[in-house]
């Protein structure tokens, strides 16, 4: 089914405007209630397919050139008889099953106002009803009778005609060009929104370079930085700064060695107290353990020399060490300065570099803001310079106009002055013709006034007068050469030439009389065919149903037309009407001719028909219809029918039999009993 949608054409002509072929209808239009899609989808039909131009020229010229791949159908806007269900029909509608239950098909979809006389003609002519109910009472109403469809698709035709049951797949078609439409619609927001984005993404292409820069700028700092401080472990001063280390450790050691000397220095003071004390505590050994007390006492002060010249010599190398730790106290204050330095211009640069992305973000912002107001003031710019453009024109057209204005007055002026000096001459010139030419006084009353020799207005008599000396001069040049009957014969062409134009005159005045006699043939023609097709359907009917009991048979004019587009003839079995003749048989085809021509022969009667055989393709029972249609629907009229069947002679008052008798034909008279 979307195949069938797709319309693809070549241009028939070279520069063919494309816009002139609007589409297929299933494509140009919107459903407004997706429930109603399959009640539209059947309403429509093979409508749905056709193709949608500006006029017939177009359609013509893509039939003929337009190299198409599949047999189409054409709607020229400009040609298309659309019908619409009229006012007064969908009113009776909406009171007869209410607003809700049935609905034009023509409001349920969405369409181009171009494009009204197209969905007219496949939408208008048909309800959307929501029940199968509703549906009944709007299609046999007898003061609507307009097709109406349910919205499963099931068919009501006011002939009688259902057309229903298993419709599966119904309105897929159009269920899936609506979605295809929204999904066409999403695409475009998507692509739009895209677009944008990636208009956005090139704004910010030449800050996202600078940021990359400055990144790289800041990765580059931060190298250096390693590389500065993998060197910083290499150089002298952090050698020094771990010799450093190692001495104060040393020192520490040197320091509780020290400790420990003089507490065993304070332990052999303490023990020589304590012998002084036994010493004097024990007088009695006085001597014995004085000497052993003084070999003691030398051993220990041996003892103490010696602690002492270590002590002296551990105190120097304090002093040096002290000295050294000074020296690397100091080189190592000098290192953490340069530390200090280096982690200042570290922090001073991640400073920096959040500053710039502060900065970078700041712009971005005021570069987003500037942007908006930018576009703003284009808008104000553009929308100014329409008004100052606008207002230059006006200014350049006023001074244009002042300028024409200022020529216009000179010329007026100019005008002013040299009438004012024709006039004098004038005057002076009247007074003197006055005095020379007496009839001027007699006559002056004249003057100027219309249908006069004197009207000035519509003859110059400057003119005049040039023309009377041109002539004068002329007449005297040619009058040897001139014919004298020249006037009188320009009379007469001058006489036949208003003959004419009075016959003209007459001739328009006749035409349309006869115009408006040939319209008001044309109304009293249309009177009479109207009369005479009620008349002729009404006799048409009765007559068939009489030759043919249990039918119908009426003439009506094709849909969407009038009895002045033509007939066409419509048969009833019961109360189902036939779509085609070719569902009769022969012998009521033969019945259904027979009935058309009687009712057109009823309509002005004759007194003598002739009907030679009319039954012969007829049965029996058909055969005594037709005698007694003749007795009952032509009372005023004589008959002479020629018949080989039985049924036929009982409704005849006069009866001829002919016959052979020896070789020779007979004819025998018999008068029925039904004769008065």
């Amino acid at each position: 089914q979307l195949a069938n949608v797709q319309f693809t054409y070549r241009d028939p002509v070279r520069n063919f405007d494309r816009s002139k072929v609007k589409g297929v209808v299933a494509k140009l239009i919107k459903v407004k209630d997706r429930n109603s899609m399959t009640a539209l989808e059947v309403t429509a039909g093979g409508k749905l397919y056709n193709v949608v131009v500006d006029s017939e020229d177009t359609g013509k010229q893509l039939l003929q050139n337009g190299a198409l791949r599949r047999r189409v159908t054409i709607i020229p806007l400009n040609k298309i008889q659309s019908y619409v269900v009229q006012p007064r029909v969908q009113q009776a509608t909406v009171r007869l099953v209410g607003k809700d239950n049935a609905e034009l098909a023509l409001s349920l979809v969405g369409y181009s106002e171009e494009l009204k006389n197209a969905m007219e003609f496949v939408f208008g002519s048909t309800f959307v009803c929501k029940t199968t109910d509703a549906a009944k009472e709007v299609a046999f109403n007898r003061d609507i009778r307009t097709p109406s469809v349910t919205l499963e698709g099931d068919i009501f035709q006011p002939s009688g005609l259902l057309t229903g049951g298993s419709r599966k797949g119904g309105g897929d078609l159009l269920r899936q060009l609506h979605d295809m439409a929204e999904a066409e619609s999403q695409l475009q927001g998507h692509q739009k929104r895209l677009a944008d984005i990636e208009a956005q993404i090139k704004e910010l292409q030449p800050l996202q370079k600078k940021f990359t820069d400055v990144k790289a700028q800041l990765e580059l700092k931060t190298y250096d930085l390693s590389l500065f401080l993998k060197r910083a472990e290499q150089n002298e001063h952090h050698k020094l700064g771990e010799a450093v280390k190692k001495l104060e450790v040393e020192l520490e050691e040197a320091r509780s060695q020290i400790k420990e000397k003089e507490l065993a220095y304070n332990n052999c003071v303490e023990a020589v107290s304590t012998l002084e004390k036994s010493i004097k505590d024990h007088d009695k050994n006085r001597d014995g353990r004085l000497k052993d007390l003084e070999k003691n006492i030398k051993t220990i002060k041996a003892q103490m020399q010696a602690a002492s010249k270590d002590l002296k010599s551990h105190e120097n190398e304090k002093e040096k060490l002290v000295m050294e730790e000074e020296a690397m106290v100091q080189e190592q204050l000098s290192l953490e300065s340069q530390l200090a330095s280096l982690k200042t211009q570290i922090t001073t640069l991640t400073l920096e570099v959040d500053e710039q992305r502060a900065k970078v973000d700041a712009l971005q912002k005021i570069h987003d803001e500037s942007l908006a107001e930018l576009k703003l003031i284009h808008a104000k710019m553009k929308e100014c310079d329409t008004h100052i453009s606008g207002y230059v024109n006006d200014q350049e057209k006023c001074l244009q106009k002042l300028t024409d204005m200022k020529l216009e007055r000179k010329k007026l002026e100019n005008e002013v002055a040299r009438m004012e000096t024709d006039h004098k001459d004038c005057s002076v010139k009247v007074d003197k013709l006055v005095e020379k030419h007496t009839w001027i006084a007699s006559e002056k009353q004249l003057f100027g006034k219309g249908g006069t020799d004197y009207d000035f207005e519509s003859c110059d008599p400057y003119v005049a007068r040039e023309k009377l000396e041109k002539l004068q001069s002329d007449q005297s040049s040619l009058e040897k050469r001139v014919n004298k009957k020249v006037m009188a014969m320009f009379e007469k062409a001058e006489d036949e030439y208003n003959a004419l134009i009075s016959k003209k005159n007459t001739i328009e005045n006749d035409k349309s009389k006869i115009t408006k006699v040939i319209e008001e043939l044309d109304e009293k023609k249309k009177e009479t065919l109207k009369v005479t097709w009620v008349k002729v359907n009404q006799d048409f009917g009765s007559i068939f149903s009489t030759l043919l009991p249990g039918t119908m048979a009426k003439l009506e004019p094709p849909e969407g037309g009038s009895f002045l587009d033509g007939l066409e003839v419509r048969v009833a079995f019961g109360k189902v009407w036939k779509q085609s003749l070719s569902e009769l048989s022969g012998g009521q085809r033969s019945l259904l001719a027979l009935s058309l021509i009687l009712a057109l022969l009823l309509f002005k009667p004759a007194p003598l028909y002739i009907l030679d055989e009319v039954d012969a393709a007829l049965d029996l029972s058909h055969t005594q219809n037709i005698g007694r249609m003749i007795k009952a629907h032509f009372p005023h009229s004589q008959f002479i029918v020629v018949s080989l069947k039985e049924g036929m002679f009982n409704n005849a008052n006069v009866l001829f039999r002919t016959k052979f008798v020896d070789g020779v034909s007979t004819v025998q008279r018999t008068v029925t009993k039904q004769t008065k």
